[in-house]
Protein backbone atom coordinates (compact mmCIF):
# COMPACT_ATOMS: atom_id res chain seq x y z
CA UNK A 1 0.00 0.00 0.00
CA UNK A 2 1.36 3.64 -0.70
CA UNK A 3 1.62 5.79 2.28
CA UNK A 4 -2.11 7.75 1.24
CA UNK A 5 -3.69 4.49 1.95
CA UNK A 6 -1.79 3.89 5.35
CA UNK A 7 -2.93 7.65 6.48
CA UNK A 8 -6.33 6.72 5.86
CA UNK A 9 -6.47 3.07 6.73
CA UNK A 10 -4.93 5.05 10.12
CA UNK A 11 -7.60 7.29 10.44
CA UNK A 12 -10.13 5.08 10.21
CA UNK A 13 -8.77 2.93 12.46
CA UNK A 14 -8.47 5.85 15.20
CA UNK A 15 -11.42 6.83 15.04
CA UNK A 16 -13.72 3.00 14.91
CA UNK A 17 -11.71 2.59 18.08
CA UNK A 18 -13.00 5.61 19.99
CA UNK A 19 -16.70 5.87 18.69
CA UNK A 20 -17.20 2.35 17.73
CA UNK A 21 -19.06 3.76 14.50
CA UNK A 22 -19.07 2.49 11.15
CA UNK A 23 -16.14 5.58 9.27
CA UNK A 24 -17.24 6.92 6.36
CA UNK A 25 -15.51 9.52 3.70
CA UNK A 26 -16.81 12.57 5.35
CA UNK A 27 -15.46 11.64 8.68
CA UNK A 28 -12.18 11.50 7.91
CA UNK A 29 -12.04 14.54 5.74
CA UNK A 30 -13.42 16.61 8.07
CA UNK A 31 -11.94 15.25 11.31
CA UNK A 32 -8.23 14.52 9.92
CA UNK A 33 -6.45 17.12 7.79
CA UNK A 34 -5.35 15.55 5.00
CA UNK A 35 -5.38 17.36 2.22
CA UNK A 36 -8.12 15.00 0.52
CA UNK A 37 -11.60 15.21 -0.73
CA UNK A 38 -14.31 12.92 0.52
CA UNK A 39 -14.23 11.28 -3.39
CA UNK A 40 -10.78 10.40 -3.09
CA UNK A 41 -10.64 9.49 0.32
CA UNK A 42 -14.43 7.02 -0.55
CA UNK A 43 -11.77 5.72 -3.78
CA UNK A 44 -9.23 4.93 -1.35
CA UNK A 45 -11.45 3.09 1.11
CA UNK A 46 -13.11 1.16 -1.59
CA UNK A 47 -9.32 0.04 -2.70
CA UNK A 48 -8.44 -0.57 1.35
CA UNK A 49 -12.28 -3.02 0.69
CA UNK A 50 -10.88 -4.95 -1.90
CA UNK A 51 -7.35 -5.56 -0.12
CA UNK A 52 -8.98 -6.66 2.68
CA UNK A 53 -8.68 -4.13 5.46
CA UNK A 54 -11.97 -2.54 5.76
CA UNK A 55 -15.20 -4.29 5.89
CA UNK A 56 -18.44 -2.60 5.03
CA UNK A 57 -21.43 -3.70 7.92
CA UNK A 58 -24.46 -2.31 5.42
CA UNK A 59 -24.75 -1.30 1.95
CA UNK A 60 -24.98 2.59 3.33
CA UNK A 61 -23.08 2.60 5.93
CA UNK A 62 -19.55 3.33 6.85
CA UNK A 63 -16.31 0.74 6.89
CA UNK A 64 -15.08 -0.72 9.86
CA UNK A 65 -11.49 -1.91 10.17
CA UNK A 66 -10.68 -5.77 10.05
CA UNK A 67 -8.85 -8.12 11.51
CA UNK A 68 -6.28 -7.74 8.84
CA UNK A 69 -6.19 -3.91 9.38
CA UNK A 70 -5.65 -4.53 13.06
CA UNK A 71 -2.93 -6.36 12.64
CA UNK A 72 -1.11 -4.17 10.31
CA UNK A 73 -1.97 -1.40 12.39
CA UNK A 74 -0.26 -3.24 15.54
CA UNK A 75 2.63 -4.54 13.76
CA UNK A 76 3.55 -1.68 11.88
CA UNK A 77 1.61 1.75 12.79
CA UNK A 78 1.01 1.51 16.31
CA UNK A 79 3.23 3.39 18.96
CA UNK A 80 3.10 2.72 22.73
CA UNK A 81 2.50 5.94 24.23
CA UNK A 82 3.89 7.40 27.22
CA UNK A 83 1.26 6.28 30.44
CA UNK A 84 -0.24 8.54 32.97
CA UNK A 85 1.49 9.62 35.96
CA UNK A 86 -1.65 7.89 37.70
CA UNK A 87 -1.28 4.46 36.04
CA UNK A 88 2.23 4.55 37.53
CA UNK A 89 1.74 5.57 40.55
CA UNK A 90 -1.42 2.96 41.14
CA UNK A 91 0.63 -0.03 39.61
CA UNK A 92 2.91 0.93 42.41
CA UNK A 93 0.79 1.61 45.05
CA UNK A 94 -0.91 -2.16 44.61
CA UNK A 95 2.45 -3.68 44.34
CA UNK A 96 4.42 -1.65 47.24
CA UNK A 97 4.30 -4.19 50.07
CA UNK A 98 5.46 -7.97 49.50
CA UNK A 99 2.42 -10.35 49.42
CA UNK A 100 2.97 -13.77 50.81
CA UNK A 101 0.17 -15.86 48.93
CA UNK A 102 0.99 -16.05 45.09
CA UNK A 103 -2.77 -16.54 44.68
CA UNK A 104 -2.91 -13.11 46.01
CA UNK A 105 -0.52 -11.28 44.23
CA UNK A 106 -2.22 -13.05 40.75
CA UNK A 107 -5.65 -11.82 42.14
CA UNK A 108 -4.56 -8.07 42.48
CA UNK A 109 -2.51 -8.24 39.20
CA UNK A 110 -5.86 -9.01 37.42
CA UNK A 111 -8.01 -6.60 39.14
CA UNK A 112 -6.02 -3.79 38.73
CA UNK A 113 -5.01 -4.48 35.09
CA UNK A 114 -9.28 -3.96 34.84
CA UNK A 115 -9.54 -1.15 36.81
CA UNK A 116 -7.04 0.52 34.59
CA UNK A 117 -8.01 -0.63 31.12
CA UNK A 118 -11.65 -0.94 31.73
CA UNK A 119 -11.73 -4.62 29.67
CA UNK A 120 -11.41 -8.29 31.46
CA UNK A 121 -8.23 -8.95 32.45
CA UNK A 122 -6.17 -12.02 33.28
CA UNK A 123 -3.35 -13.22 35.05
CA UNK A 124 -1.30 -16.43 35.70
CA UNK A 125 1.55 -17.16 38.29
CA UNK A 126 4.37 -19.76 37.69
CA UNK A 127 4.06 -23.49 37.64
CA UNK A 128 4.29 -23.97 41.47
CA UNK A 129 6.88 -27.20 40.25
CA UNK A 130 9.33 -25.55 38.78
CA UNK A 131 9.38 -22.88 41.69
CA UNK A 132 12.05 -24.35 44.79
CA UNK A 133 11.43 -24.29 48.49
CA UNK A 134 13.00 -21.65 50.30
CA UNK A 135 11.58 -22.81 54.06
CA UNK A 136 9.72 -24.83 55.81
CA UNK A 137 7.81 -23.65 59.15
CA UNK A 138 6.06 -25.63 61.80
CA UNK A 139 4.15 -23.30 64.08
CA UNK A 140 1.82 -25.14 66.84
CA UNK A 141 -1.60 -24.15 67.46
CA UNK A 142 -2.63 -26.36 70.17
CA UNK A 143 -1.92 -29.83 71.61
CA UNK A 144 -2.19 -32.10 68.29
CA UNK A 145 -2.20 -29.34 65.77
CA UNK A 146 0.40 -27.47 64.23
CA UNK A 147 0.75 -25.08 61.24
CA UNK A 148 3.09 -25.97 58.42
CA UNK A 149 4.01 -22.60 55.77
CA UNK A 150 5.74 -24.26 52.92
CA UNK A 151 7.50 -20.88 51.15
CA UNK A 152 9.28 -21.28 47.78
CA UNK A 153 11.47 -18.66 46.23
CA UNK A 154 8.42 -16.86 45.01
CA UNK A 155 6.56 -16.77 48.39
CA UNK A 156 3.89 -18.69 50.41
CA UNK A 157 2.24 -21.04 48.07
CA UNK A 158 0.71 -23.19 50.83
CA UNK A 159 -0.09 -23.60 54.91
CA UNK A 160 -2.11 -26.55 56.03
CA UNK A 161 -2.67 -27.80 59.29
CA UNK A 162 -1.58 -30.76 60.40
CA UNK A 163 -1.54 -33.47 62.85
CA UNK A 164 1.19 -34.08 65.41
CA UNK A 165 1.91 -35.39 68.46
CA UNK A 166 0.64 -33.89 71.95
CA UNK A 167 4.58 -34.15 72.90
CA UNK A 168 6.00 -31.68 69.80
CA UNK A 169 5.86 -28.69 71.73
CA UNK A 170 7.15 -25.28 70.02
CA UNK A 171 11.36 -26.06 70.60
CA UNK A 172 10.43 -29.50 69.25
CA UNK A 173 8.49 -28.29 66.07
CA UNK A 174 11.05 -25.52 65.66
CA UNK A 175 13.94 -28.24 65.62
CA UNK A 176 12.30 -30.24 62.85
CA UNK A 177 11.13 -27.13 61.01
CA UNK A 178 14.61 -25.86 60.71
CA UNK A 179 16.46 -29.54 60.08
CA UNK A 180 13.88 -29.80 57.05
CA UNK A 181 14.39 -26.42 55.99
CA UNK A 182 18.46 -27.34 55.47
CA UNK A 183 17.73 -30.59 53.87
CA UNK A 184 14.96 -29.35 51.34
CA UNK A 185 15.93 -25.85 50.60
CA UNK A 186 16.64 -25.15 47.19
CA UNK A 187 15.11 -28.24 45.73
CA UNK A 188 11.52 -28.17 43.71
CA UNK A 189 8.43 -29.71 44.57
CA UNK A 190 9.72 -32.73 42.21
CA UNK A 191 12.68 -33.34 44.09
CA UNK A 192 11.75 -33.45 47.49
CA UNK A 193 9.84 -36.18 47.68
CA UNK A 194 12.67 -38.33 47.62
CA UNK A 195 14.54 -36.02 50.16
CA UNK A 196 11.68 -36.49 53.08
CA UNK A 197 11.65 -40.15 52.49
CA UNK A 198 15.63 -40.21 53.78
CA UNK A 199 14.84 -37.51 56.33
CA UNK A 200 11.71 -39.98 57.70
CA UNK A 201 13.92 -43.13 57.68
CA UNK A 202 16.88 -40.59 59.98
CA UNK A 203 14.41 -39.45 62.26
CA UNK A 204 12.01 -42.56 62.67
CA UNK A 205 10.20 -41.23 65.59
CA UNK A 206 9.08 -38.04 64.26
CA UNK A 207 8.11 -40.25 60.90
CA UNK A 208 4.42 -38.92 61.09
CA UNK A 209 5.01 -35.21 60.91
CA UNK A 210 7.33 -36.43 58.57
CA UNK A 211 4.80 -38.33 56.54
CA UNK A 212 2.05 -35.52 57.12
CA UNK A 213 4.55 -32.74 55.35
CA UNK A 214 5.26 -35.04 52.45
CA UNK A 215 1.74 -36.06 52.00
CA UNK A 216 0.68 -31.93 51.91
CA UNK A 217 4.05 -31.58 49.47
CA UNK A 218 2.49 -34.59 47.00
CA UNK A 219 -0.92 -32.68 47.03
CA UNK A 220 0.33 -29.33 46.36
CA UNK A 221 3.13 -31.16 43.02
CA UNK A 222 -0.10 -32.83 42.25
CA UNK A 223 -2.19 -29.66 41.20
CA UNK A 224 0.68 -27.45 40.07
CA UNK A 225 1.16 -29.56 36.86
CA UNK A 226 -2.13 -26.82 36.67
CA UNK A 227 -1.75 -23.28 35.88
CA UNK A 228 -3.87 -20.69 38.27
CA UNK A 229 -5.77 -18.57 36.33
CA UNK A 230 -7.83 -15.54 37.63
CA UNK A 231 -9.78 -13.20 35.82
CA UNK A 232 -11.43 -9.74 37.00
CA UNK A 233 -13.95 -7.71 35.14
CA UNK A 234 -15.72 -10.45 33.03
CA UNK A 235 -18.61 -8.14 33.02
CA UNK A 236 -16.76 -5.17 31.21
CA UNK A 237 -17.25 -6.82 27.84
CA UNK A 238 -20.98 -5.67 28.38
CA UNK A 239 -20.05 -2.02 28.36
CA UNK A 240 -19.28 -2.47 24.38
CA UNK A 241 -21.55 -2.36 22.19
CA UNK A 242 -20.29 -4.92 20.02
CA UNK A 243 -20.94 -7.35 23.00
CA UNK A 244 -24.65 -5.52 23.51
CA UNK A 245 -26.32 -8.92 22.06
CA UNK A 246 -27.14 -11.23 25.47
CA UNK A 247 -26.12 -14.82 23.40
CA UNK A 248 -22.65 -13.12 22.07
CA UNK A 249 -22.13 -12.16 25.66
CA UNK A 250 -22.98 -15.36 27.70
CA UNK A 251 -20.58 -17.35 25.30
CA UNK A 252 -18.04 -15.00 26.18
CA UNK A 253 -18.91 -15.00 29.95
CA UNK A 254 -19.56 -19.21 29.52
CA UNK A 255 -15.71 -19.18 27.99
CA UNK A 256 -14.46 -17.75 30.96
CA UNK A 257 -15.68 -20.14 33.28
CA UNK A 258 -14.35 -23.24 31.75
CA UNK A 259 -10.99 -21.20 32.05
CA UNK A 260 -9.08 -24.06 30.12
CA UNK A 261 -9.44 -22.34 26.57
CA UNK A 262 -7.80 -19.82 27.88
CA UNK A 263 -4.96 -21.09 29.74
CA UNK A 264 -4.05 -23.36 26.58
CA UNK A 265 -4.36 -20.70 24.29
CA UNK A 266 -1.64 -18.71 26.88
CA UNK A 267 0.51 -21.56 27.21
CA UNK A 268 1.26 -21.22 23.08
CA UNK A 269 3.64 -18.69 23.80
CA UNK A 270 4.64 -18.24 27.24
CA UNK A 271 8.00 -17.59 26.38
CA UNK A 272 7.51 -14.10 24.41
CA UNK A 273 7.28 -10.85 25.97
CA UNK A 274 4.30 -9.42 24.33
CA UNK A 275 1.59 -11.21 22.18
CA UNK A 276 -1.59 -9.90 20.58
CA UNK A 277 -3.91 -11.91 18.94
CA UNK A 278 -6.73 -10.45 17.23
CA UNK A 279 -9.96 -12.08 16.33
CA UNK A 280 -9.59 -14.99 14.24
CA UNK A 281 -6.00 -15.43 14.89
CA UNK A 282 -6.67 -16.79 18.74
CA UNK A 283 -8.08 -19.99 17.03
CA UNK A 284 -10.99 -19.77 19.25
CA UNK A 285 -14.55 -18.97 17.92
CA UNK A 286 -16.02 -17.87 20.77
CA UNK A 287 -13.39 -14.37 20.46
CA UNK A 288 -13.74 -13.86 16.70
CA UNK A 289 -14.60 -10.23 17.41
CA UNK A 290 -11.89 -10.08 20.24
CA UNK A 291 -8.43 -9.65 21.07
CA UNK A 292 -6.01 -11.49 23.76
CA UNK A 293 -2.93 -8.89 24.38
CA UNK A 294 -0.58 -10.53 26.87
CA UNK A 295 2.53 -9.50 28.78
CA UNK A 296 5.15 -12.13 30.42
CA UNK A 297 6.88 -11.72 33.71
CA UNK A 298 9.57 -13.53 34.70
CA UNK A 299 11.51 -14.85 37.75
CA UNK A 300 15.17 -15.19 38.07
CA UNK A 301 14.79 -19.08 38.01
CA UNK A 302 13.25 -18.53 35.32
CA UNK A 303 9.47 -19.67 35.63
CA UNK A 304 7.01 -17.46 33.85
CA UNK A 305 3.77 -16.34 34.30
CA UNK A 306 1.21 -14.46 32.17
CA UNK A 307 -0.57 -11.07 32.86
CA UNK A 308 -3.09 -9.58 29.76
CA UNK A 309 -6.63 -8.06 28.80
CA UNK A 310 -9.68 -9.63 26.37
CA UNK A 311 -11.41 -7.03 24.63
CA UNK A 312 -13.04 -6.01 21.24
CA UNK A 313 -10.78 -5.66 18.54
CA UNK A 314 -10.73 -2.17 18.43
CA UNK A 315 -8.71 -2.39 21.68
CA UNK A 316 -6.55 1.04 22.57
CA UNK A 317 -3.68 -1.03 21.99
CA UNK A 318 -0.95 1.21 22.46
CA UNK A 319 -2.66 2.05 26.14
CA UNK A 320 -2.79 -1.71 26.75
CA UNK A 321 0.88 -2.62 25.62
CA UNK A 322 2.05 0.24 27.95
CA UNK A 323 0.08 -0.65 31.31
CA UNK A 324 1.08 -4.80 30.41
CA UNK A 325 4.68 -4.12 30.00
CA UNK A 326 4.51 -0.95 33.11
CA UNK A 327 3.06 -4.07 35.41
CA UNK A 328 5.26 -6.76 33.97
CA UNK A 329 8.56 -4.80 35.62
CA UNK A 330 6.47 -4.71 38.85
CA UNK A 331 5.12 -8.19 39.03
CA UNK A 332 8.66 -9.50 38.11
CA UNK A 333 10.33 -6.77 40.73
CA UNK A 334 7.85 -7.97 43.46
CA UNK A 335 8.52 -11.61 42.84
CA UNK A 336 12.26 -11.02 42.65
CA UNK A 337 11.93 -9.53 46.10
CA UNK A 338 10.41 -12.30 47.33
CA UNK A 339 13.35 -14.45 46.67
CA UNK A 340 16.06 -12.55 49.00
Amino acid sequence: MDERKIRILQAIIDDYILTAIPVGSRTISKRYDMNLSSATIRNEMSDLEELGYLDQPHVSAGRVPSAKAYRLYVDELLRTGKLKTGDVQSIREHFKNRSGKMEDVINRAAQVLSNLTSYTSLATGPKSAEMTIRNLQLVPISHHSALLVIVTDSGIIRDSVIHVDRDLDSDTLYAISRMLTERVTGHTLREVQQVLKTVSREVAQRHDVIDSISQLLADVESSSGRTRIAFAGPSNILNFPEYSDVEKARTFLSLLETKDVILSLLEQRQSVAFTVRIGPETGVPELADCSVVTATYSLDNGTNGTIGVIGPTRMQYGRVLGILGAMGKQLSSLLRENEE
